[in-house]
């Protein structure tokens, strides 16, 4: 069935919350403990409404289900849903700071189909567009093989000790952006 992606609205935090904590829960087993992958679910993995509202967080549809979601920010936070955040979130200036991408999961019965590669092509080319020249995430374990793959580099390991006393493990991860293409050869 084709996928649709469209924008998400925050009547939707609710369902992409439980897609979110779905994803970590199949996902993130071999890379997390199962006290990694709870204290994560419930102190980082979750929506920030603030993607939401800037119009930059978005949902893959198939037939009405929500099968992934991801977005971008030209805020400065790299992680951590509503329930916990992370930094205060100054707008950033593209000149000079990379944009974030931001909360990316799939669900499990629609993981490694390309769909987080798409969303990444789209939250790439919306920040290129706004002027930014460069992307910076805190990856998840499970998500390195696939930001590595899309030319993503790490830049130093995290560990972030949750108010459980659990420390979770990312890779904080940086990728320059290709300038838009001017429609001539070069050749």
């Amino acid at each position: 069935m084709p996928l649709s992606f469209r924008l998400a609205t925050l009547d939707e935090v609710p369902a992409l919350n439980a897609l979110i904590h779905a994803s970590a829960d199949a996902l993130s087993r071999g890379f997390y403990s199962p006290e990694e992958i709870e204290a994560a679910n419930r102190y980082v993995f979750g929506v920030d409404t603030t993607l939401v509202d800037d119009g930059t967080y978005f949902v893959v549809e198939e037939e009405g289900r929500l099968v992934a979601c991801g977005g971008w920010s030209r805020r400065g936070a790299l992680y951590g849903g509503d329930q916990r955040r992370m930094e205060a979130a100054p707008v950033l200036d593209p000149s000079r700071d990379p944009a974030r991408i931001r909360a990316f999961f799939v669900h499990p019965g629609w993981a490694r189909q390309g769909i987080g590669r798409r969303l990444l092509e789209l939250c790439s080319d919306a920040a290129r567009a706004e002027g930014y020249r460069s992307l910076e995430l805190m990856a998840t374990l499970p998500g390195v093989p696939l930001y590595a793959a899309a030319g993503f580099e790490e830049i130093e390991p995290v560990a972030d000790r949750m108010p459980n006393g659990v420390e979770v493990r990312f890779i904080r991860m940086r990728r320059a952006l290709d300038p838009p293409e001017t429609g001539t050869d070069a050749r």
